[in-house]
């Protein structure tokens, strides 16, 4: 089953290359006015702390703003473009380097793009505030639970690659979930890995889960982006190469990382994304995007 999906992303991955390679070339004559360089450096710097777990879109959103590079109105489509080759590269790395359980591990992938099909129509009806509050709270207690466990106040968290019976169902159902709520708006990654932990699997088995589900859902949603010319063509093309090399050396890091050590990135890859979620959750305006990956 492992082999299928990564044949999947590696046909995925092709198929996405020829659709953004013939839209970019087809405007090579009247691209953007936008920076290689920072544009690049941008794409570098954002997609090397996705593969940490942090997310892309909440500061690419920033950087991009605050560097000018591009009109709002495009930075969703934008960044959606430029993360789906890092995201499916990211896949494609964990998926082969981190042990899984095969049949979890499918499940949870499926189960994801179930949710965002199925469960666009549901959540795209509730209000963000609420769903970025209510996602906010229960991130900051599942990092709580984390955090007395590395400092073995109670005991819990595990090394399990994989999961049966009860607990599967509910992976299966909680990233169902998530991916309906990435049509709203909130990240996959952070909750992933909460849910992970908290489920008794190892935080490794995280990074090829959240990443593979994301994989799937990406590149459909950015082929659409790219058929509307919803997106900047120079500025995304600039971002999504030194992404590329940003998640082979990001990749590196994480594989190497000591259990323990990994263990306390994720803690501070969660709070932080609760902490973005409740101040845009109690802002009056919404600001910002958050990180679908």
């Amino acid at each position: 089953m492992v082999t299928f999906i990564w044949i999947s992303l590696a046909l995925l991955t092709i198929w996405y290359c020829i659709v953004l390679t013939r839209d970019f070339f087809r405007h090579k004559n009247n691209l953007e006015p936008v920076s290689w360089i920072k544009t690049s450096m941008i794409g570098f710097v954002v997609n090397f702390f996705d593969v940490l777990g942090i997310g892309a879109f909440a500061p690419q959103t920033a950087l991009l703003k605050f560097t000018k590079q591009t009109e709002d109105k495009v930075i969703p489509g934008t960044m959606n473009v430029a993360n789906t080759l890092p995201v499916l590269f990211q896949a494609l790395i964990f998926i082969t380097i981190i042990e899984v359980d095969p049949l979890t591990l499918v499940l949870m992938l499926v189960s994801a793009a179930l949710g965002a099909i199925v469960g666009a129509g549901v959540v795209s009806k509730l209000s963000e505030r609420k769903i970025r509050l209510t996602m906010g709270f229960a991130l900051l207690i599942t990092a709580g639970f984390m955090l007395a466990r590395n400092l073995e106040w109670i005991q819990g968290g595990g090394i399990a690659i994989g999961l049966q019976g009860g607990k599967l169902l509910i992976a299966i159902i909680g990233n169902f979930f998530l991916g309906a709520l990435m049509t709203a708006g909130i990240g996959l990654y952070a909750p992933c890995m909460a849910l992970v932990f908290a489920l008794g699997m190892s935080p490794q088995v995280a990074f090829p889960i959240m990443m593979g589900s994301c994989a799937f859902l990406m590149p459909p949603a950015s082929i659409r982006f790219i058929r509307e010319g919803a997106y900047n063509k120079k500025a995304a093309v600039a971002m999504a190469i030194p992404g590329i090399v940003a998640v082979l050396i990001a990749a590196l890091i994480v594989k190497s990382l000591p259990l323990d050590v990994l263990k306390w990135v994720v803690i501070l890859v969660i709070l932080y994304t609760s902490a973005v979620m409740l101040r845009a959750g109690l802002m009056k305006k919404d600001l910002g995007v958050e990180s679908g990956v």
